[in-house]
């Protein structure tokens, strides 16, 4: 089986005034991805704010995130899927595709031998 990582992207900002409702909604969604994935996750977190973040470029080091964008990454899983089309598949199930500020990026991962 392959590894891929599912990245979820979104605007933070629109994160941050989810109604109680909607981060219900998208947390039961997380739940239900996990239950039905069953063994295919490897590893997955939500991470912290992208204030948090810290940059090296080189010799430099700055705090937060290097890019200017409007999105950032929110979270992701590590799956094992027999193909790129499956690992797709599993990716369609997690809940941030429900709003369209949010995208998920599907990325083999190359594993260190």
């Amino acid at each position: 089986m392959a590894k891929y990582m599912l990245l979820i992207h979104g605007d933070e900002q629109r994160w941050a005034t989810m109604t109680p409702e909607e981060i219900a909604r998208r947390d039961a969604g997380h739940r239900d991805f996990v239950a039905g994935a069953g063994g295919a996750i490897v590893e997955g977190n939500r991470l912290q704010d992208a204030d948090n973040t810290t940059t090296l470029r080189g010799t430099t080091i700055t705090d937060g995130a290097f890019l200017e964008t409007k999105e950032v990454l929110g979270g992701y899983y590590v799956v094992e899927a027999p193909d790129l089309d499956a690992a797709i598949a599993m990716a369609r199930k997690l809940p941030e595709l429900a709003w369209d500020y949010n995208a998920v990026e599907v990325r083999p991962v190359w594993e260190m031998s």
